[in-house]
């Protein structure tokens, strides 16, 4: 039986999810496009948060931009941010009177995000250049 109205509600929408500690939960739910979203009950709040990429070196003035005009546009629930050097989603409820509804919106929301703004955004994404074996040349 689950031992939260969090829990309760992660149970009654199906979702993969482990509880990694009091008040903290890590969604792992390829089938509904929210691997990697942490869920943490900090009282009175309710904060989701998922990392997207880390923030890259070049081009940033264009992805703060983009990320700007996404939470404009496409991000209902929730927003992009910084945090340190990654871009992460975030989205903050109250635990007192958030209902299940709301909480479903706001998954929704970040999945939507997560999979229709990955190819917005993989262009921003550093490109780490292959390295190529080196030919060894035997000497005879």
């Amino acid at each position: 039986m689950a031992d939260s109205k969090i829990e309760q509600y992660l149970v009654n929408l199906m979702l993969t999810y482990q509880k990694i500690k009091e008040n903290l939960w890590l969604l792992d739910d390829e089938e509904h496009s929210l691997h990697g979203v942490a869920i943490m009950h900090a009282d009175p709040f309710v904060i989701f948060r998922a990392e997207v990429m880390d923030s890259p070196k070049n081009n940033l003035l264009e992805l703060y931009t983009k990320l700007l005009e996404l939470n404009a546009v496409d991000v209902i629930h929730g927003a992009y941010a910084l945090e340190k050097k990654k871009i992460v989603l975030l989205n903050t409820l109250q635990y007192d009177i958030m209902d299940y509804e709301e909480f479903r919106a706001t998954l929704d929301s970040f999945s939507f995000a997560l999979t229709q703004h990955y190819p917005i955004l993989s262009k921003y994404r550093e490109k780490t250049a292959s390295k190529k074996p080196s030919k060894k040349v035997s000497g005879v």
